[in-house]
Parts: C-alpha cells; structure tokens; sequence
C-alpha cells in the first residue's frame, strides 16, 4: 500500500462483506419461502424479505464500489486522498442510514414507515428495488456527493489515468441516474419508463464503467502488462459498453405502454450488449497471457478472470436469450428473467468487488499477499459460491421454460399458481445451490484469518 489513506477501503469492505451476508441469508430465507408459503410468517413476511434481499445488494455493492474508489484513487492519482476525514464520516452516516431503513423494513409496516418518514411530502416510496424512504434516498445523495468530491478533487489535484477518469465517470453517472428515483409520476407508464431510468442505466449503463475500471486497475497489478495496452482495451470496452447499454433501455420498454419502435430500438441495441462483456472475457485472459509477472496473489487474479466469464455469461449470454421482443413477450416477468439477474449481478457487480477485494486487503494489512492457506481457502470459496451460483442459475432457467411454456405458450395456459406447484422442484434445488453459495461466503470470510506459509514475492 503506497498511501495511508488507501486503508480507508477497510472499513467499507468491511461493511460491505457483512451486509453481503445479509443479503444472502435473506436470499435462503425467501428461497425457501417459495416451497414452504408460511416459513417464518407472519415476523418475516415474503415482500418484506425480498425487499430487504434487494436493498441490502445495492448498499453492500455501493459500499464495495466506493471502498474499491477509496482504495484505487489515491494509487492512479499519486497524491493522498483528497480528505480521509470526509471519506470517514460519509461512511458512518451511510452504514447507520442503511442499517436503520433495513430495521425499518423489518419492524414496521410499510406503509408505517411511509408516514414516519413523511413520504407525503415528497412521494419516492413503493418501487421495486427503490423502496428507500425518501429520507433515506437524501441521505444517500448527500453521501455519493460528498464521494464525488472527494475522488474527483484527488484525480483533479493528481495525476490523471484513463482508469481513474472512466471510474469517475461512472460514478457521476450513478449519482445522476439516481436522481430519477425522485420522480414519482401518477402515470403508471411514465413511472415505469424513468423507473428504468436508475435500475437499468446503473446496471447495464454506468456500473459496467465502474466494473471495467476496476478490473483493468487489478490487471495491470497481477499482470505488469503495460498501462497502454489495458487503456486501448477500456476505451474500446465502455464505448461499446454505453452504445449498446443506454438504447438498451428499450427492452425494458417492449410491455409498458410505449411506442412499438421501442421494440425495434430494443431488440437490436439489446443484441450488441453482449458483445462488451465477450470484449472483457478477451481483455481478461489476453492480459493474463501475457503478463510479465507471476503474482503471488493467485486468488485475486482468479477473481479477476471469473468477473470476466462471469460476467459474459450472466450479463451477456443470460441476457441475450430473452430479450428479443418476439422472444421476451413469452419470457418477461418469469423465473428466466431472475435467471439472468442472479447471474448478472453475481458475475458483473459481486465479483468485482471481491476481486479487488482479495487484492487490496492484504496490502492493507502489510502483507503483498494473503497467505498461501488463506488463498487456497479463498480459491476454494470462489468455485463453491461460482459453482452454486451457476447451479441457481440452471435451475431457474429450468423452472422458467417450464412456467413459459405452461403459462403462456401452451394451448391451454394453466394458472400462475398451478403452474408454480408444478415447478417446485426447481425452487428446491435452487435452495439447496443457494445454501452451498452461503458455505462458500462463509469461507470466503474465513480465509482472511487463515494462519499459514508466507507467500514469496518478487519486486517490479
């Protein structure tokens, strides 16, 4: 760790990996809620569960995203973080909004916690994946206002590479995309249309920006491949990655209420959203190929080249097969769109996070790398939670042609409920996957106080 204030990240890794537990206790919880309706009701009803299985991914993931900047900024910068102090409060205010509106959801009714809130004011509650109060919403914005400023005064202030100017734009372009989970439109199809406005331009717009910008930094640390190469490789990757993703917008637009050239705008810049990922998977391993050095960090250039696949896979290949208009009018809405979003979110956003995970906090804690039985447990969690995670993915993808078929496709369409009994088997196999990708978290946590041989490690 070349400066003080890198260690910083610790703090939001930290936060980030216990509300990423969280999460996927909760995901057990409702994964069983699927076969068994009354498990743990009426204290955990399934819409309170699922809502705090979304929420608490997006705050761990922002945690990760801005530990991640905290701890790449100053290094691509060559100069201190601009104000550790700042970087510190933020963190504290953000880790007690996020744990109180996760309280919140768990102990008080909904709509209770609308009128403690005083949503009337300022109505931004009841949206899937926006349920914050809108308290909470502020206080995220005044959070990711007060990052910007810090990163962008260092890279301001500092040197400027093209890693940390594309992390910034993707950054600002989160806090700007945001913002639209304030408008709250009494039109069901305006509300729907600038809803996609956040969910869509985060995940499949601006994150991919922040994702390519990390994995590139981790890169050309494991690698020593030259900067420039990695450069032409990210410049080319977050073109494609905005041409594709941000008229992309249009297959959310197939069902709604919009215009029919959505479908055309939809379904042909939706078929180029692949090709950035498949860009990053030949990125990944082109630059392992010929890396001029072999780091001892062998967990964190698995993770590297697992987000690349990953990613290509969950993003690119899962959500390609259903988002054709022709294709999607059967699909939408079914268990092969929470196919593509486990493996999404898992392949693009979580393992990214971890990978610069697995590569910084040694280096905060004085070592250049993990211990070699700390690796090795960790490289065993990456397969049991990737593993799983394609095991959840399968099964979904199963119970999803079968609700297809069954529901919508058939001669004689069965009722939704009908057809849910029918594929139960599915839902239980994807428990048990989602059981196995909670060991492998256990293990992965278990690995950073693993006792063993110290690594070798030879200077640049």
């Amino acid at each position: 760790m070349k400066y003080e204030s890198q260690g910083i990240a610790k703090m939001y890794f930290i936060a980030a990996i216990a509300l990423f537990v969280g999460q996927i206790l909760f995901g057990t919880i409702m994964g069983l809620q699927y076969v068994m309706g009354d498990f743990l009701f009426p204290e955990l009803p399934f819409n309170v569960v699922r809502m705090v299985h979304t929420n608490l991914l997006i705050i761990w993931l922002l945690f990760g995203f801005m530990g991640s900047a905290y701890f790449l900024v100053p290094e691509e910068s060559e100069r201190e973080l601009f104000s550790p102090m700042l970087a510190k409060v933020m963190f504290w205010i953000f880790l007690f909004a996020g744990v109180m509106t996760i309280l919140g959801y768990l102990l008080v009714p909904y709509a209770r916690l609308a009128e403690i809130t005083m949503n009337d004011l300022l109505p931004t509650m009841g949206r899937e994946f926006l349920e914050q109060p809108t308290i909470t919403k502020i206080g995220i914005v005044i959070v990711v206002l007060a990052f910007l400023f810090n990163i962008g005064m260092t890279i301001l202030t500092g040197r400027k590479t093209v890693i940390n100017v594309v992390l910034l734009t993707g950054m600002v372009g989160l806090a700007v995309f945001f913002l639209f989970s304030f408008y709250n439109p009494d039109n069901i199809v305006l509300d729907k249309y600038f809803w996609w406005f956040v969910v869509h331009l985060w995940v499949e717009g601006v994150w991919e920006l922040i994702m390519a910008s990390l994995l590139a930094y981790v890169l050309i640390k494991v690698t020593g491949v030259d900067r420039e190469v990695v450069e032409k490789w990210l410049y080319i990757i977050i073109a494609m990655a905005l041409i594709s993703g941000l008229l992309g917008t249009g297959h959310h637009f197939f069902w709604i209420g919009t215009p029919d050239y959505w479908q055309w705008i939809g379904s042909v810049f939706s078929a180029l959203e692949p090709i950035p990922f498949f860009m990053m998977t030949l990125f990944a391993f082109n630059v392992v190929n010929k890396r001029r050095r072999d780091h001892p960090n062998k967990a964190a250039v698995l993770w590297a080249l697992g987000t690349a696949v990953m990613a290509f896979l969950g993003a690119g290949v899962w959500g390609f097969l259903h988002t054709l208009a022709p294709v999607n009018f059967y699909t939408h809405g079914t268990q092969i769109t929470a196919a593509h979003g486990h493996m999404a979110f898992y392949g693009a956003y979580v393992m990214v996070v971890l990978t610069m995970i697995s590569y910084s906090m040694p280096l905060m804690r004085g070592q250049k790398a993990a211990n070699v039985t700390a690796q090795l447990l960790e490289m065993w969690s990456f397969w049991l939670m990737t593993i799983s995670m394609v095991f959840i993915t399968l099964f979904l993808t199963g119970a999803g042609i079968v609700q297809v078929y069954l529901q919508r496709y058939s001669d004689d369409p069965l009722p939704f409920m009908v057809v849910q009994e029918k594929i139960a088997l599915f839902y239980w196999m994807r428990e048990v996957a989602g059981v196995v990708f909670l060991i492998g978290l256990m293990l992965y946590i278990y690995s950073f106080f693993a006792k063993g041989k110290e690594v070798e490690f030879v200077e640049e």
